[in-house]
């Protein structure tokens, strides 16, 4: 059973930066693929980023390769997005996400809350 927080979500201006974080329980940590998806307003959740068990190989959706970076810290159980040059489409709820495939947009097995992104024009 793996347990999801997200944090650093907020207002920010077009062309700025932020930085999610997303804390995970569970001793397994380390083998777990991790991702980040977005629900804009109106729309279905889609797949931003996700990154395999050790950090060596990350994927991006086309709407942020560029723009955002996904890291992962086994030692402190935590995944981060970076988020720089964001645009007003960029808005959404962001949820982080654990699971067991690689991939560009891998089945997830657990999920966070999520925490909201604004970015005002």
């Amino acid at each position: 059973q793996v347990q999801l927080v997200e944090s650093g979500g907020g207002l920010v201006q077009a062309g700025g930066s932020l930085r999610l974080s997303c804390a995970a329980s569970g001793r397994t940590f380390s083998s777990y693929v991790m991702g980040w998806f977005r629900q804009a307003p109106g729309k279905e959740r889609e797949f931003v980023a996700s990154i395999n068990w050790g950090g060596g190989r990350t994927y991006y959706a086309s709407s942020v390769k560029d723009r955002f970076t996904i890291s992962k810290d086994n030692a402190n159980n935590t995944v981060y997005l970076e988020m720089s040059s964001l645009k007003h489409e960029d808005t959404a709820v962001y949820y982080c996400a654990a699971g067991r495939v690689a991939g560009p947009s891998p089945p997830m097995d657990y999920w966070g809350k999520g925490t909201l992104v604004t970015v005002s024009s």
